[in-house]
């Protein structure tokens, strides 16, 4: 197949254009830097009225959820207006955002050779007094969506290390002292200078006093932390083929997009996919919510009451603690989702491993020790086991005397020693994950 690189996501994502310059530079925020819901001091200055910047930001919403959905013409969804349409029907500039009929011709990406890096172009749309912490959460959103996409992702080099051309938009003919890479995560070469004349000279008086400004530079731990976020997001894309769909038909069948229409939470996007057609042998369904808006929003499905959703294995043991904060209300099906975060929940479909035994000790046909070992394994954190023989709960290592009696049925504790009377014995073992997946094994206790 033919791919072509998604300039619709990547606009939409970053805000603006290739071509920006001047004032547009600071004027275009993006969805992920800020757009209406973070306002920097160049768009106030400028009173653009609110409903612009609104308007602005939902339809970049709908164009990156063409993108996320493979870049599909006839891919169908609910638009910010309320209308069902399709990805052709999604306008960027005059021509149609969806132009695919099939993911592998969708190239996603937010950054690349050419023009500002990632951090750069957000370095212009942040407000100024956006701390790094923040800054480096706006990079990553721009990774999340490249990743977590359908299609082929592309990442320019350095961008999961925050990478800088110090504004440079054509550093071709600039040398290493503005492309280089740093690989310890020292330095991402911001401020490495002002960049050569070229195209550039024209946003000098913009450029300079972002590149003098000491708090616009980021330490050695975000780039750390920046690099760690983008190999747990490429071990998420990992996990489920479901983020890896092979055809237009697959991603029309399974992809679905929610918080959409009039109504929806500005700055939210929702995406679930569901394995209808047994594509993952592990997920049934994700749901992932980027939330690139400066506060935690909080979403309800409530279709989705009752069902067991677990935040991705991956973030939930995250190096990002704020990821790790992201909840799931089964009662309700309301998910919470941190400021600028992306977060990917799923419903496993894998039952629990569970091992189990009973070792003896001592004793004879008639009446035995044994110890019950019996241990539940799972990558859901949250399982419960429960253990008994013959109805009677046992717990794991713990000793039971065992007593063939053939009319009584029985149990007495002895302190810590359970007499357990009856004709024969069984041992059940059950555990069962958040998910609803239950394992149950049965052993007969082996007497000499």
């Amino acid at each position: 197949g033919i791919g072509t690189f998604n300039d619709r996501l990547r606009d939409a994502v970053r805000g603006g254009g290739p071509f920006d310059s001047g004032e547009s530079l600071l004027l275009n925020q993006g969805f992920i830097n800020g757009g209406w819901y973070d306002p920097n001091e160049a768009v106030i200055a400028a009173g653009i009225d609110e409903q612009t910047q609104l308007d602005e930001l939902l339809l970049s919403g709908d164009q990156i959820r063409v993108g996320l959905a493979g870049n599909l013409a006839d891919y169908e969804f609910v638009d910010s207006n309320g209308d069902l349409v399709t990805g052709a029907d999604i306008d960027y500039n005059g021509s149609p955002a969806g132009y695919t009929g099939d993911p592998q011709e969708n190239i996603v990406y937010v950054a690349a050779h050419d023009n500002q890096t990632l951090f750069d172009i957000s370095q212009y749309h942040n407000p100024v007094a956006t701390l790094m912490a923040d800054r480096v959460r706006v990079q990553n959103l721009g990774v999340d969506f490249t990743v977590l996409a359908q299609g082929v992702p592309f990442l320019h080099a350095g961008e999961d290390m925050l990478r800088s051309k110090s504004l440079d938009r054509d550093s071709f003919n600039s040398g290493d002292w503005f492309n280089r890479l740093d690989f310890t995560y020292q330095d991402n070469t911001w401020g490495a200078g002002l960049p050569v004349a070229g195209k550039n000279a024209d946003n000098w008086p913009l450029m300079q006093p972002l590149l003098a400004d000491p708090a616009l530079k980021p330490a050695a731990d975000d780039i750390a932390d920046a690099a760690t976020h983008a190999q747990e997001m490429l071990a998420v894309r990992a996990s489920s083929p479901l983020f890896r769909l092979t055809s237009g038909a697959d991603i029309m069948d399974l992809v679905s997009f929610h918080n959409t229409g009039p109504d929806q939470i500005p700055g939210l996007i929702v995406m679930s996919i569901n394995d209808t057609g047994d594509i993952d042998p592990v997920y049934d369904t994700i749901v992932t919510l980027f939330n690139a808006s400066d506060d935690p929003q909080i979403f309800t499905m409530g279709d989705l009451a009752s069902q067991a959703f677990d935040l991705h294995p991956v973030l939930a043991d995250s190096n990002d603690i704020v990821v790790r904060s992201a909840t799931y209300d089964k009662a309700t099906g309301t998910f919470m989702i941190p400021a600028r975060t992306t977060a990917v929940f799923i419903n496993d479909v894998t039952p629990p491993v569970v091992e189990a035994e009973t070792v003896f000790n001592h004793g004879g046909p008639q009446v035995a020790w044994f110890t019950v070992s019996y241990s539940c394994s799972d990558d859901d954190l949250d399982t419960t086991t429960v253990a008994d023989i013959n109805g009677v709960p046992v717990a794991d290592g713990q000793i039971v005397r065992l007593i063939h009696h053939p009319n009584r049925t029985n149990s007495k504790q002895f302190g810590n020693r359970l007499d357990i009377f009856g004709q024969e014995f069984l041992l059940t073992v059950t555990c069962t994950d958040s998910s609803g997946n239950t394992t149950v094994t049965e052993v007969v206790p082996e007497f000499p």
